[in-house]
């Protein structure tokens, strides 16, 4: 009777949506491990992208596949704000620039200053065809923009573009009139009431949070009076959606978190019956400057975070400064491991790791601006 019972209780909740966890299958220490004996990639190759000129940056790979050749979304700062380029390999090492995705506006507009974007729906299969996939006939582009001037500066907020044409191919793509999520919404949570940062939005298709779709980016805020100290903070959370037009935030509380500085930047992959959330670090109470970790989760919701080695922190001269901000895959028994790498002269470009020694780049950034002499 009583099994009889639960099946209907069963039948009831998952007719109404509610999302039934896996509560208490989390990730053992063993299986923690595991995952980062196969994602440690400790042979830095170097550069592979930088900026043109001492007045760009360039940030935040996100690399895809489509047929035999490799693609990379990202961003590039020139003191106005962020805009989305797209560039193109044959061997993941030496990449050739295509051209922009998503320009400024000429009109002012919630996002005519920043234009920040990352893929969406791609295949995220560990070793897979890291394809992007359509839904309703488009490609879908989640980003995050401002109306303001400057690094990051003024409003920020999270946006979703598309395309009927083809990712691979540089041209502008159709970004949606007005943003998803703002801080100033009704429903804004204590921890994202400042800016909205980077999102990353893939397919839930055993529907593990109740939806289709689930989004993770990260913010800043706080709704303490007067704690300016912890307001720049950056933590993880989540959004659903069962169209990718309208979504809801999902849980009151960021997902994965830290008690002092940056966690953001999440990318997923699958690994097995395992999800792994490569995401960055920055400033916190135990480990210095920004560098890149990983948790994982048997649901996509509750996280178990890796406490061990950083996957990638400075050490070299190139990313002496930072080395954050992953895309991690793993083609033909290799990992290649994609970060933003930061010098002591704040250039910023793009680098990558691997599990495999496969030499060294011969990429450098062009000379450092020159200033007058710091003083002792």
């Amino acid at each position: 009777m009583e099994k009889h019972l639960y099946i209907i209780l069963l039948f009831i909740l998952l007719g109404k949506g509610v999302p039934l966890f896996a509560q208490g299958i989390g990730v053992t220490p063993e299986e923690m491990e595991s995952i980062y004996r196969e994602v440690k990639t400790p042979y830095k190759y170097g550069l592979v992208m930088v900026p043109p000129s001492n007045d760009k940056k360039m940030d935040c790979p996100t690399v895809f596949r489509k047929g035999d050749k490799w693609y990379m979304t990202y961003l590039i700062f020139d003191g106005r704000g962020y805009e989305t380029w797209l560039a193109s390999s044959v061997d993941l090492l030496k990449w050739t620039t295509l051209g922009k995705l998503m320009s400024f506006s000429d009109h002012e507009t919630w996002d005519a200053h920043q234009k920040a974007g990352y893929n969406a729906l791609q295949v995220i299969t560990w070793g897979g065809t890291y394809e992007l996939k359509k839904y309703k006939g488009k490609y879908w582009m989640s980003y995050f923009g401002g109306d303001g001037r400057g690094y990051e500066a003024g409003n920020l907020s999270i946006g979703m573009a598309y395309t009927k044409g083809k990712p691979w191919i540089a041209h502008e793509w159709t970004r949606m009139e007005k943003p998803l999520f703002t801080a100033q919404d009704a429903d804004v949570r204590w921890w994202e009431n400042r800016k909205l940062f980077k999102s990353t939005v893939i397919e839930d298709k055993k529907r593990l949070s109740g939806h289709r779709f689930v989004m993770y980016y990260n913010a800043n805020g706080d709704s303490a009076q007067n704690n300016l100290k912890t307001r720049w903070f950056e933590r993880i959370g989540m959004a659903v959606s069962d169209d990718m037009v309208h979504w809801k935030r999902y849980l009151q509380e960021p997902i994965v978190h830290h008690p002092v500085g940056i966690t953001g930047d999440a990318v997923i992959q699958q690994m097995a019956d395992t999800y792994v959330m490569f995401y960055f670090g920055a400033f916190w109470q135990d480990r210095k400057g920004a560098f890149n970790r990983f948790a994982a989760s048997k649901d996509l919701v509750h996280w178990t975070d890796w406490e061990g080695e950083n996957l990638i922190e400075p050490s070299e001269p190139f990313d002496a400064l930072y080395a954050h901000k992953s895309f991690v895959l793993k083609h033909e028994g290799v990992v290649y491991h994609f970060y933003c790498a930061v010098n002591k002269d704040e250039q910023r470009g793009i680098a990558v790791a691997t599990s495999k020694d496969l030499g060294k780049s011969g990429l450098q950034f062009v000379a450092p601006p020159v200033g007058p002499k710091k003083q002792p």
